[in-house]
């Protein structure tokens, strides 16, 4: 069957771009500033800095030098490297597959919270009721979740370098600037307590800085460093498919050296900011129990609360924040659907519109099962790391937990002992760049990283505890 045009990038800073704002999602907004608060604030930094240009750029480089020296998509790149592990593409397709639907309900209520604040009814999102009300009621939520699909397939439709890499160059800009904003905004802060004590949003920088290793013990070291490397996972959009799938648009001549450097400080430069942008403020209104908050109910219920008490600029910083965060989910969503359009593109020959076409389909009659998740099909069960759940948290803790570790191991062992590490060593310099890092990589992609991983893993299935 005859190949369509897979299309490429124009220049290394559309590619740069792109994957910065793949790397660039919900859970740097969400999930890092959380972690960062509870590990210890310095501490933490300090680890995921160490473990980003380790581990982080270990399997970034080997991601991204899969897609360019192949050309292919996730789902097809590994069967041309070895056919006996092609099940690992298979993997890196069915995770962006299942996690675009779920995406997508999460940037509806993103979206919802942006119109909510950007017309002047910020105040009606503080109330506890609001967040929960919102998702469990049965129309509301589909049809956001639809508004934000429709925004990712119109960039998908227009291909590569007219639609994500024009995108990322237009939304990446301004996404920094909006993070740059929010984050110094957060530092002016001061709030006044029940007890008459003002409390700054400084005073919460130094939280965020300054380690705290004060009655720390072994076990608690070991998990900071867990969960910065669990955190690594999300931030740098690894074992995911999509900088496979990016990789395989980067042309020849670019200096992938370059490019991967650009996009590890990109994303840590963002993933810091986010903690600047949240801990402050939170901080300052909250104290510490505030910061003990993830995931939704930080973004969702507990920051909406604090742009409330800030009065009319409230309305304003609450529109503003959920607009940059709005732009963070829908450029890593982009990035889900084109890992899944470009597997498609590639295994059966098929047109851009037609492979579009089914994963909309496909993921439409998903994200509504999981927006009924809510409600109509509301249950819950108990997952294997003991947290609670309902639908978007077993696909969650399924691709995240399960899928995405095996991958990022199985990528591991291919790489360090089947092709070996001169296999990516070749890719990236093959222009005569200078490849800096090279025994560390072979280090890392041959022993460290696949133990690191085989540890997370252990731990977030439940297997061992700490």
């Amino acid at each position: 069957m005859e190949k369509k045009d897979r299309g490429s990038f124009k220049g290394s800073i559309g590619f740069v771009l792109a994957a910065a704002g793949s790397a660039v999602g919900l859970g740097n907004i969400w999930r890092f500033p959380y972690l960062a608060a509870r590990d210890g604030g310095g501490l933490f930094l300090v680890i995921y800095l160490i473990l980003a240009l380790t581990f982080g750029f270990t399997l970034l480089t080997s991601e991204v030098a899969i897609g360019r020296n192949t050309r292919q998509s996730p789902l097809t790149a590994y069967k041309k490297l070895s056919s006996k592990w092609s099940w690992i593409g298979v993997f890196s397709c069915i995770i962006p597959f299942i996690i675009v639907p779920y995406y997508c309900v999460i940037g509806g209520w993103v979206f919802k919270y942006f119109v909510t604040f950007a017309i002047g009814r910020g105040s009606e999102a503080s109330n506890d009721e609001f967040f929960g009300k919102f998702i469990t009621g049965e129309c509301e939520p589909v049809v956001y979740m639809v508004l934000f699909l429709l925004c990712c397939i119109l960039v998908i439709l227009k291909g590569v370098s007219g639609g994500i890499e024009k995108t990322s160059k237009i939304m990446m800009p301004i996404l920094l600037i909006l993070v740059i904003f929010v984050a110094g905004y957060s530092l002016t802060i001061s709030h006044t307590n029940e007890d008459g004590v003002t409390v700054t949003g400084l005073e919460g920088l130094k939280v965020y800085l300054i380690p705290s290793i004060e009655g720390m013990t072994l076990k608690d070291f070991f998990t900071v460093v867990t969960d910065a490397l669990g955190q690594l996972f999300f931030s740098l959009s690894i074992a995911m498919g999509i900088l496979i799938a990016y990789g395989s648009y980067v042309p020849d001549e670019a200096n992938l050296v370059k490019s991967i450097n650009q996009i590890e400080f990109f994303d840590t430069f963002v993933a810091f900011l986010a903690g600047v942008m949240i801990i402050p403020s939170v901080f300052a209104f909250s104290g510490s129990e505030g910061l003990q908050k993830s995931g939704p109910s930080l973004i969702f219920v507990s920051l909406p609360k604090i742009f409330e008490q800030m009065g009319l600029f409230g309305s304003i910083i609450g529109a503003v924040f959920f607009a940059m965060v709005l732009f963070a989910a829908f450029t890593s969503a982009i990035s889900l659907f084109e890992a899944v359009v470009s597997s498609l593109i590639d295994k059966f020959g098929i047109s851009r519109i037609k492979a579009t076409v089914i994963e909309t389909v496909l993921s439409l009659v998903i994200a509504v099962i999981v927006c009924l998740g809510y409600n109509v099909f509301y249950f819950e069960v108990t997952l294997p790391n003991g947290s609670v759940a309902q639908i978007l948290d077993i696909l969650d803790y399924v691709t995240n937990y399960i899928l995405m570790p095996v991958v990022a191991f199985a990528t591991c062992i291919l790489i360090g002992w089947v092709l070996k590490p001169s296999f990516v060593t070749r890719e990236v310099t093959k222009n005569g760049e200078k490849f800096g890092r090279a025994k560390l990589y072979s280090v890392m992609v041959r022993f460290i990283a696949p133990a690191f991983i085989l540890i997370l893993f252990l731990l977030s299935a439940g297997i061992i505890k700490l």
